[in-house]
């Protein structure tokens, strides 16, 4: 990577101060709504798990960026890797005990180095809790996890988003999951999103502290519950962890409303509004998920991380052409 310019450097520093503006005036209300805007950022880095990785909801963030902003540079990378966990823990026998879970601890600190981002949005949570019932320690290890990512993010000068995780779903494992009370839990505990809940209140709680939090699983919840009055077995996710469309559509609409999107696009339960905001729009999206998906496996690689059966992406200076042919392709149905 090349040093840092010093146009970066009073980008960051601008970034700096509207988070410190933001911290400033924080109240619990008024923290759920700041905005760190990814224009005013030359480097936009998602961190997650699998559901991360899948890319969905990043590349519908980044296409409403690109109609906003078409001639923009900022460059989004999403390094969400399958099965990572920020608390470091991992059920016994993970992956037909083929691997632990792998922690992001392990790969963060060249991640901030070698990325160099003004802003980092993080998602965690899923993993966290290995599946089983709530416990006040694997919590505390969650916590922890987030409170280090959050201390090695801020250390960079970069300004941090913090997203909940979304939810699990018992409905579609029917027969395959386990009641609370057992001492081993080879399938999910059924109550789990119980978990997820809890590690989502104490992440919001900590808007009162100035941290930018979104909320997308108290949404994912309330969809739910509100679609299921009508449809009892409608599911966001078929195997009850990974989202489908609209499952990733409710994730980033909730990152849209803190960037400050239009109530048009943040209100709705689908994308279609904003995929048809632009007589392009679909198309757009479609360059926009492959441009993120060779970004993204070129920048996995070159981090590097200790989670065996991922491809490997060429060097980020090898793909450098190609990303620039798909950005000038994007900027051309971007009026």
């Amino acid at each position: 990577m090349h040093p840092v310019p010093a146009s970066l450097l009073s980008r960051r520093s601008a970034l700096l101060a509207l988070a410190g503006s933001a911290i400033a005036l924080a109240t619990p209300t008024l923290a759920a709504t700041s905005s760190i805007r990814p224009h005013e950022a030359r480097t936009v880095l998602f961190l997650g798990d699998s559901i991360t990785y899948a890319g969905t909801w990043v590349g519908w963030a980044e296409t409403w960026f690109r109609m906003q902003h078409p001639q923009s540079d900022t460059a989004f990378i999403n390094i969400g890797l399958p099965s990572e966990t920020v608390s470091g823990l991992s059920e016994p026998g993970h992956a037909g005990g083929s691997f632990p879970r792998p922690d992001l601890h392990e790969r963060l600190g060249r991640a901030l180095a070698k990325i160099k981002a003004d802003v980092v949005i993080a998602c965690y949570g899923m993993n966290d809790g290995i599946y089983f019932p709530y416990s006040e320690e694997r919590a505390q290890r969650h916590y922890d996890g987030i409170t280090r990512l959050r201390t090695a993010v801020l250390a960079t000068g970069a300004s941090l988003i913090h997203l909940t995780p979304p939810t699990f779903d018992p409905v579609p494992l029917k027969g395959r999951t386990l009641p609370a009370g057992r001492d081993a839990y080879p399938n999910p505990y059924e109550g789990y999103d119980d978990v997820l809940a809890r590690y989502s209140g104490w992440l919001l709680a900590k808007r009162s502290e100035g941290w930018i939090v979104g909320d997308i699983h108290g949404p994912m919840s309330r969809h739910l519950t509100e679609r299921r009055k009508k449809e009892p077995s409608y599911v966001l996710a078929g195997d009850g962890v990974h989202p489908g469309p609209t499952g990733h559509w409710l994730m980033t609409r909730e990152l849209l409303r803190l960037w400050g999107a239009a109530p048009t696009i943040t209100d709705s339960e689908s994308p279609d509004p904003l995929l048809q905001s632009r007589p392009k729009g679909r198309e757009i999206a479609d360059l926009v998920a492959r441009r993120q998906n060779l970004l993204r496996d070129s920048w996995l690689t070159e981090v590097g991380h200790l989670r065996p059966g991922m491809g490997r992406g060429k060097p980020p200076a090898e793909v450098a052409a190609e990303s620039a042919s798909l950005l000038a392709q994007i900027r051309t149905l971007c009026p």
